[in-house]
């Protein structure tokens, strides 16, 4: 972004059959960020999504591999802006709100900038979806060290430099995921304000299913933490595997010293394959944490390789 000149805003709406919120969202961001690319990638609609949001007046593209993640990365491979308003075409997010997450993302020099959602009405959200988001967002704030806020909003504002850094490789909801992980794992400068949160509106329903979509989420952590954070991954198998083993260990050491017999071999044989595995796995993690470091400089080089949103040059 050069000196003088605004930062280019593109409003970004993955849809899925949102025909009876669709139209009402592209206006609203219209209203609330003027001078904004509002773009709805519909992602094989059996309704008429496509036609209403060009009636609204957004650019209207398609992505044909089903699945959000699919389509938000086809998004930010495809448009090129200085600053990303990422939201859901169903109506539930505050379209007033996204001019101050950009003033904020802007005077702060942020990259990323999250909206934390606060239901308006008790119908707004499902009791187990706000039971699943608290674990597995608590999980990852224990997992990774940092404070998430609302890791599974899909209500984000974002620099150029941290989206045309993220590798991501998610196809479905899980995209929240990787994309938290990846700006906790940049240390990138990032914040979450509060944001209405409300009720979809009527004549659509969520495309998220609470425990099949919760246990790829669970998955997708436990997956990142094996490939960012390696050595914490293999020791904690290396801790579980040598207690196995020296709990099975010691009564046949004992049984040794006291006759001079080994009567459960087996057990003995058990227990020894146990701790080398153990210190398998803690070989494994310190070979790993050494390629993840790698990783982790090569994907920061390329973060850093894009100038900040506050860069003049």
């Amino acid at each position: 972004m050069t000196e003088g000149r605004l930062p280019r805003i593109a409003v970004l709406l993955p849809c899925y059959n949102e025909e009876a919120a669709i139209g009402g969202v592209v206006q609203g961001f219209a209203a609330a960020l003027p001078g904004a690319a509002i773009y709805v990638y519909d992602n094989n609609s059996r309704d008429k999504t496509m036609a209403v949001a060009r009636e609204a007046g957004a650019i209207v593209r398609s992505e044909p591999r089903q699945g959000k993640g699919n389509v938000v990365r086809r998004m930010f491979a495809d448009i090129d802006a200085d600053i990303y308003v990422l939201a859901d075409g169903d109506g539930t997010y505050d379209a007033q709100s996204a001019p101050g997450m950009v003033s904020r993302l802007i005077a702060e020099g942020l990259d990323l900038v999250s909206g934390r959602r606060v239901p308006k009405s008790e119908t707004a959200s499902r009791a187990g979806h706000d039971f699943g988001n608290f674990v597995l967002t608590r999980l990852t704030e224990v997992l990774f060290g940092a404070q998430v806020g609302d890791m599974l909003t899909g209500y984000r504002v974002m620099s150029r430099r941290f989206v045309k850094s993220l590798p991501f490789t998610a196809q479905g909801f899980a995209i929240e995921t990787e994309l938290v992980v990846h700006a906790i794992r940049l240390m990138v400068p990032m914040t979450s304000l509060d944001t209405p949160y409300f009720q979809r509106a009527a004549g659509t329903q969520s495309k998220l299913r609470t425990f099949r979509d919760g246990f790829v989420i669970l998955g997708t952590i436990l997956t990142l933490v094996r490939e960012e954070r390696p050595l914490a991954f293999f020791s904690f198998w290396f801790a579980v595997l040598v207690a196995l083993s020296i709990g099975l260990g010691i009564p046949v050491v004992a049984e040794f010293f006291r006759t001079g017999l080994v009567p459960r071999l087996p057990t003995a044989v058990l227990a020894m394959g146990l701790m080398l595995l153990g210190f398998l796995s803690l070989g494994c993690g310190l070979i790993l944490d050494t390629v993840s470091r790698g990783r982790w400089e090569l994907k920061r080089l390329a973060y850093l390789a894009l100038p900040g949103i506050q860069a003049r040059h």
